[in-house]
């Protein structure tokens, strides 16, 4: 398996928590895991892929892990407007392609949901369909995740773009909607759901 990507159904499912399960869980079955967060945007102490780097014990520097880092807490266009910068689509892409090398599996961790943009013309999903990497969705457990789930299953299948499976997190095993939400969502997409996780953003 060259690698997984984790996209959301939208900003704070727990991308990052999800991408830290995963790693350590190939990492006890004896896979040598590397981790990708391709755009990070907000405060540098906030920042997702320095708490990826520091949880995992990352031993790839920072900018491998993270190439793009935009300051203004925003999605990437917008955020690289506000800074007058250019997003270096192909510096990511031969990121990847290094840390390809250097890992028998990359976990890739995206930003927002699949629609978010990158530039004015180039989104979350394109660069999925660019590293042709299958993606493994992390949704919310509760009401409402029906909807966004299935608008992102769709979006991802117009693609062609091959779904390992969704991850539910903040399944308490409480709410009404949790106990019906995994099952419906499995028999209208055909998708499996491949865990249902305690909340953790």
């Amino acid at each position: 398996m060259p690698g997984l990507f984790i996209t959301g159904t939208d900003t704070g499912v727990g991308k990052t928590y999800v991408t830290c399960y995963l790693a350590e869980k190939l990492r006890r079955e004896g896979i040598d895991v590397g981790v990708m967060k391709p755009i990070s945007t907000g405060p540098a102490a906030e920042d997702d892929a320095l708490y990826l780097k520091k949880k995992l014990k990352l031993n790839d520097p920072l900018e491998l892990i993270n190439p793009v880092h935009l300051k203004h807490p925003l999605a990437p266009y917008p955020a690289a407007k506000l800074e007058r910068k250019k997003l270096d689509l192909k510096k990511i892409l031969k990121t990847y392609k290094e840390l390809e090398k250097r890992h028998d599996t990359v976990l890739v961790e995206g930003i927002g949901g699949v629609a978010v943009p990158i530039t004015k013309d180039y989104f979350v999903i394109d660069l999925i369909k660019a590293m042709k990497l299958p993606v493994i969705i992390v949704a919310r457990a509760g009401l409402g995740t029906i909807n966004h789930t299935m608008l992102t299953l769709g979006a991802l299948i117009d693609q062609h773009i091959n779904i390992a499976g969704i991850i539910m997190n903040g399944f308490t095993g409480k709410d009404k909607a949790e106990k019906t939400n995994a099952e419906v969502i499995e028999k209208l997409s055909g998708v499996p759901i491949l865990e249902k996780l305690k909340w953790s953003a």
